[in-house]
Order: C-alpha cells, then structure tokens, then sequence
C-alpha cells in the first residue's frame, strides 16, 4: 500500500490532476495549500492546512501530524521576495540558505525546499512518476508537422533554452528563421509568448527542455491548453517539449487545439545532461 501522500500546492492545471488522481485510486493524502497560490476549489473534503510560504516549520510539523510518508510539490509558484515573506523560527534558521539559493534561480530555490524536507525523513516524489502518463511522448503529436525551417529552429531553440537552463534562469526559447527572439525568465512560460506577441510579424517556434542537472522531481517543463492558445495568440506556428522530461496536461484536449490553431505540436529528444 503507497504511503500517505504530502501535496504541497500551488497553482495552475497540475495540482487538481493529481488530486483527482489520488482520489481516483483511492490514495490516502494531505495537502498544503498556500494562501496566494492554491485554488481552494481543488481541494473540496481532502485533509489539508492553509498556510503562508514562510510558515516552514508550520508546513513541516502538519505533514508529520498527518503522517505524511511521501511529497509532491506540485503547480506553479510566484517567486516570493523573502524580505516580504513572515518566517517562523524553522523558515528563520532556512534563511541564510535561501538567501543565497536566490542568487541563483528557482531550482536552486527547489533543491533547498527539497533538502529540507528530506532532512525531516520525507521521500520527494516527483510529478511524473505519480502521473507517469503525462510524460510528452516523443514525436509529432498532432496533424501538423514542423518543416524544415521549423526543425531547424528547433535545433536553435534546443541550445538556447539549455543555456539559459544552465544559468537556472528559464526552460524555454522563441526562435524565428535561426534567430533567438526571446528566453524565458523567472516570470515564466506565459510572459515570454506575452512578449514575443507584442511583435509586428507572426513566426516562430517555442522549445521548451528541462534544465541541465535540474531537479527532476520538482518543475517539469509543462505545457497545458493555455499555452496552445498564448502560442497561437503570439502568432507561433508550433512548440517543441523535450519528450520524457516534460509534462503536457491532458494530451488529448492539447493536440485538438493545436491542430484547430494550425500549430505543430513535437516530442523532441534532447541529449542527456552533461557529466
């Protein structure tokens, strides 16, 4: 019998799939919500505490309370300035190590929360091996196929978005004819296509691949419907997701807008992360 699962939650199309998952099969579970963050409908009768981002020591003693044995942090989170965030005394004795997680990016961040949490004895669990059937399968996933150009874009699109990556700064890229037009950042997937639609001229391709040497159970590259419709909006002819290391939730509904909006949608295999 799989142990009581811990969720931590924050926002975006993630959580509720994998609550309703756990649900489904009958998992036992406890879930931190985050006020801000988590959708408070996704939660309904599930056991849970509502808490702040700097109650650590409150999130730690809840999941031993509720004999938590394994944890997802799961959904997107706004990266919170921690000169703003009220901290116990266990967030307090966190903080020089924060602080200088945050001169990095947010898997630095990540790798910090998830130390912590296994220091306490909770094994972390990412979101795909729970929802193993949201891996991008390798591929063309729609009716439409990138062409030559667009391949080629990939390709650039590949180095670019590793390189940033590899700064922890984002997962992804835009490319135009062999040209970067823009990486993402910290603010995410849905600023970098509010940008590149602001341009006067549609094109382009987004790539999306998992950071080198990046905590692989923790922040997927994800893709969703929303991001279908933000790719069309900026005026893209597809996207491209790294197959078996990124997350794309509910394939079916995302391939039917994809190919309604006349974008490629492509599982790409990406070499292994360096030595």
């Amino acid at each position: 019998m799989p142990l009581k699962l811990g969720i931590l939650a924050g926002h975006g199309p993630l959580p509720p799939r994998l609550i309703s998952t756990c649900r489904a099969s009958g998992r036992e579970m406890f879930i931190v919500a985050f006020e801000g963050e988590t959708d408070p409908e996704v939660i309904g009768d599930t056991p849970h505490i509502w808490t702040r981002l700097g109650a650590v020591g409150a999130v730690l003693k809840a999941l031993r309370d509720a004999e938590v044995g394994e944890v997802c942090l799961c959904g997107k989170m706004r990266r919170p300035e921690l000169s703003k965030l009220k901290f116990d005394w266990r967030g307090v004795k966190l903080l020089g190590r924060l602080a200088r997680a945050t001169t990095g990016g947010d898997d630095a961040l990540f790798k910090v929360i998830v130390e912590e949490l296994e220091s306490e004895g909770f094994r972390i669990v990412g979101a795909d091996e729970l929802l193993s059937e949201l891996l991008a399968p390798a591929g063309v996933l729609g009716v439409v196929a990138p062409d030559a150009r667009a391949r080629e874009d990939i390709e650039v699109g590949v180095r670019a978005a590793r390189e940033v990556g590899a700064r922890d700064l984002g997962q992804g890229a835009v490319v135009e004819s062999g040209v970067v037009l823009d990486v993402e950042g910290a603010d995410g997937t849905d600023a970098l296509l509010s940008r590149c639609a602001e341009r006067a001229r549609p094109g382009g391709v987004l790539v999306k691949v998992m950071k080198p040497h990046q905590e692989r159970r923790v922040d997927l590259p994800t893709i969703g419907i929303e991001t279908i419709r933000r790719a069309h909006a900026a005026g893209l002819s597809g996207i491209a997701v790294e197959a078996g290391r990124s997350l794309i939730i509910d394939l079916p509904n995302v391939r039917r807008e994809a190919d309604e909006a006349g974008l490629f949608l492509v599982g790409i295999e990406v070499d292994s992360d360096p030595a």
